[in-house]
């Protein structure tokens, strides 16, 4: 099934794609890559979720909000290529999450990402290398923020 299929087939709704809100752009296209820059959890109506995780959101509500962001992506990536079917696969993936200090389960929020694009270009394809990493305030006071490279048909 190709990805606007699954994407149909889910009945996810995606936002609207993001703008940017520095100097950068949302996707440049490298070969056959295309490098996402880091996108934040976008609502369909435009808003963002904030909040530290591990402190105003628990782990299941940071895992949703890195779902939210990959939902973003996935706008992105139809804005700027016209289809998320040129892309192939998922290559990196880089989830940054504010989180209280004493908050270690990285890796779970960003899965709320990860686990979407294994649901929209199966787990062969939807599944890449990743980097899980907790920080310091992010802008907005979003709770995470997640970049990513694709490969291209």
């Amino acid at each position: 099934m190709s990805a606007e299929s699954q994407l149909a087939a889910l009945s996810l709704v995606l936002p609207p794609a993001p703008k940017p809100v520095a100097v950068y752009k949302p996707l440049v296209v490298f070969g056959n890559a295309a490098y996402v820059s880091g996108h934040g959890p976008v609502r369909t109506d435009g808003t963002l979720i904030t909040g530290v995780v591990g402190k105003d959101l628990d782990l299941d509500a940071g895992k949703a909000a890195a779902r939210q962001v990959g939902l973003a992506i996935l706008a992105t990536l139809r804005s700027q290529l016209g289809s998320l079917d040129k892309v192939k696969r998922v290559v990196k993936t880089l989830g940054m999450v504010n989180s209280a200090a004493d908050f270690y389960d990285h890796p779970k929020v960003i899965n709320g990402c990860s686990e979407l694009f294994a649901e929209i270009w199966g787990p062969e394809n939807g599944i890449g290398a990743r980097s899980a990493i907790g920080m310091g305030p992010l802008p907005g006071n979003i709770p995470v923020e997640i970049e990513v490279i694709f490969e291209l048909h």
